[in-house]
């Protein structure tokens, strides 16, 4: 246990939670909607730090991030709790470990500096904080963060974009990469499916985008809820609004969880949105989950030569010279090491 960053005391001894936008109003000894943030006594603590429940050397293809030192790994760790409740969680298991089993918090005992051993050791080149939202387990995170930064490796979050600014903003001075969910264009989606907002993700967007962070987008197309040619072209009008060289990720959804009446994402529809980001003048717009299909490779999108072949999250080949198309010279955005 260790006393939660981003917090403030409000009125009767309740204390107000800086670390999301949900913006908790935590009372005495009662916990945020993450489940892992406890006010004890006036003060707020994180139940979660160093308390990991995933340790795994994932390839940075897996987040995804397919423009952040591509065919690299990266050292994925994550705690229990989330701020969102998704009905189509696929880690459930241990995103809503603490409201399924009656607020118990598990997970094995690390220190920041074993996790950047470890990182080492297993020759990754990055730490992602992942699975789960990782501003959950934030104190940790950032512990992991500057040591890794002081060992040469790079920081990743693969996150629901739903911190507050001032997170996003301390965030940015150790965080080289980040993935954000899309889930949806509209906050009647957010509100059903996640018990959340849309607007804080856009404006964090935005924000480390400006801040210099290197910034990817997913959106999971889910049949009938988020799968509109509007909304799809909405989506792909505000990332070029941020940057067209943003990398949008459109991939498929599968039933999982609480959403097991919906069915698998057809092949057509993310090809249908790959064609929307590209028509809405995205560089770079891949498509998910479906491995073999060729939407999950680089394109030059001056020339239009293959730049990087893959397979699932296999890098098969790499034909970037020095960030740039070996072919006609475009430069191709990304942290390409």
């Amino acid at each position: 246990m260790k006393e939660a960053m981003f917090y403030q005391p409000g009125q009767d001894n309740k204390i107000i939670c800086g670390l999301c936008s949900h913006h908790c109003h935590v009372k005495e000894g009662r916990r945020g909607i993450c489940g892992v943030r406890e006010n004890r006594e006036g003060k707020l603590f994180s139940l979660v730090y160093g308390r990991l429940v995933a340790e795994n050397s994932d390839p940075i293809e897996k987040k995804p991030l397919f423009h952040f030192l591509p065919g690299s790994r990266s050292y994925s760790i994550a705690t229990v709790g989330c701020n969102f409740h998704c009905l189509h969680c696929q880690n459930s298991d241990i995103s809503q470990y603490p409201h399924l089993h009656n607020g118990e918090i598990t997970g094995n005992e690390r220190r920041a500096e074993s996790v950047v051993e470890e990182a080492e050791r297993t020759g990754c080149a990055s730490i992602s904080y992942t699975y789960v939202e990782p501003t959950i387990f934030y104190e940790f995170a950032d512990d992991c963060s500057i040591l890794a930064h002081d060992r040469n490796l790079k920081n990743v979050y693969v996150s629901n974009g739903f911190m507050s600014p001032e997170v996003s903003r301390h965030l940015a001075g150790t965080l080289d990469g980040i993935n954000i969910d899309i889930k949806a264009f509209t906050d009647d989606f957010y509100k059903k499916v996640c018990k959340a907002r849309l607007q804080p993700v856009l404006d964090n967007v935005q924000l480390l985008h400006e801040l210099g962070v290197w910034v990817e987008i997913t959106t999971l197309i889910i049949p009938g809820l988020n799968d509109s040619i509007e909304e799809l072209r909405d989506i792909a009008k505000f990332i070029k609004s941020v940057s067209p060289a943003i990398p949008w990720h459109v991939t498929a959804f599968h039933p999982t969880y609480k959403m097991m009446d919906r069915e698998p994402t057809p092949v057509s529809i993310l090809r249908k949105a790959r064609e929307i980001g590209l028509e809405e003048g995205l560089r770079f717009v891949y498509e998910g989950n479906i491995p073999g299909e060729g939407g999950e490779n680089s394109y030059c999108p001056a020339c239009g030569t293959e730049l990087i072949h893959r397979f699932g999250f296999s890098l098969q080949v790499n034909n970037l010279l020095a960030g740039r198309c070996a072919e006609c010279g475009e430069v191709i955005e990304g942290v390409w090491g």
